[in-house]
């Protein structure tokens, strides 16, 4: 049995952490679980993470005991092993990763979603300068070197536009995870179908 990887990806202040955080109160009982990160960051601002110092991430790193992980801004990001236990009992595993990730991303999982959430540029400024962690100078250098999404070959792409409200763009989202959990879970009969035949 094998579940199915959804792999969010968008740019600083599209709103990912608010959205998988409405999204995690709307599929509770489901077969859809969240992977959080661990992040050589302090936690907070509705991240669901988990704050390593720099040595504690280098250790688990050697250890192999990250499914996936980054540098970005000079933090370390990772997603713990702990999801390939999550697939292999037929779970819908939603990750935060990153663009410049993806294509090694999909090197280890040829089968996942990717599901791109985007704002427009203003409201990814305002956003931005509301969580107050960056200068005016910092905000304007990310958003410059922002460069535009490119889908690898071989992915499958679901865009959300998350520029108005967190609830409509939150239940667009909701309705892409339980479609694609319910198109995991009709395998999964289909195949046990199929064995005791």
């Amino acid at each position: 049995m094998t579940g199915r990887l959804i792999y969010v990806v968008g740019p600083s202040g599209a709103g990912k952490d608010s959205l998988l955080h409405f999204a995690r109160e709307h599929v509770a009982g489901t077969s859809v679980v969240f992977a959080h990160r661990y992040i050589t960051r302090e936690t907070g601002h509705n991240e669901n993470h988990i704050a390593l110092t720099r040595e504690e991430f280098e250790a688990r790193s050697a250890q192999g005991l990250f499914a996936l992980e980054w540098t970005s801004h000079e933090l370390h990001y990772g997603i713990g092993v702990e999801i390939d236990a999550w697939l292999a009992r037929g779970c819908t595993v939603v990750v935060n990763g990153s663009r410049a990730y993806l294509s090694r991303a999909l090197k280890r999982y040829q089968h996942l979603e990717v599901v791109h959430i985007h704002a427009a540029p203003d409201i990814l400024a305002a956003r931005l300068s509301a969580r107050g962690r960056e200068t005016a100078e910092q905000v304007a250098a990310r958003l410059a070197r922002q460069a535009p999404f490119a889908l690898p070959d071989g992915a499958h792409l679901t865009h959300i536009d998350n520029s108005g409200s967190l609830e409509e763009a939150g239940l667009a989202f909701v309705d892409v995870l339980k479609g694609l959990a319910r198109a995991q879970d009709d395998a999964q009969e289909a195949a046990s179908s199929e064995s005791v035949k």
